[in-house]
């Protein structure tokens, strides 16, 4: 059980994390630094090198999630609301994920080639938007796993 937690952690902190940081901190200093003509590739770039990671959290995340509830609690219907709470949400950030890294990232990279720039900003603010959401969701997936048990698993 403790190693299934531990991976299920370390992927959480991948993924949430990562996003944090390109979000928070990588995205702000690259605009406020950097004209579009370098921007852009930058950050086709590093989401080139984030999104296997994220790939491999995904798996990580949904292996292990399923192995606990599985083996430890007994399936969904021994599980706490939180639990399924946590499970549905990983869903939704799975879908968002695949929908960046199948439609939007594949334009921002051939715009990126081709150097329309504009083309590659708006691909880009559409992934930022759709990274936040998943921040989001993410923070309160953490929340719940935190919280759920003296709030919601009663």
């Amino acid at each position: 059980m403790r190693y299934l937690l531990t991976l299920h952690l370390l992927a959480t902190l991948i993924w949430v994390g990562g996003m944090f940081f390109a979000h928070m901190a990588l995205r702000p200093a690259a605009n406020a630094t950097l004209a579009p003509p370098q921007r852009l590739p930058l950050m086709a770039a590093v989401f080139g090198r984030f999104f296997p990671w994220v790939g491999l959290s995904v798996v990580t995340l949904l292996a292990t999630g399923y192995a606990m509830l599985l083996g430890y609690l007994g399936g969904f219907a021994n599980a706490a609301p939180y639990v399924h709470a946590m499970a549905g949400i990983a869903w939704l950030m799975t879908a968002i994920f695949l929908f960046i890294y199948f439609v939007p990232y594949p334009g921002l990279k051939q715009a990126v080639e081709a150097e329309d720039w504009p083309v590659a900003a708006v691909r880009l603010a559409w992934i930022r938007r759709l990274v936040l959401t998943n921040l989001l969701l993410g923070l309160a997936t953490t929340i719940i796993a935190e919280l759920g048990p003296l709030f919601l698993g009663l």
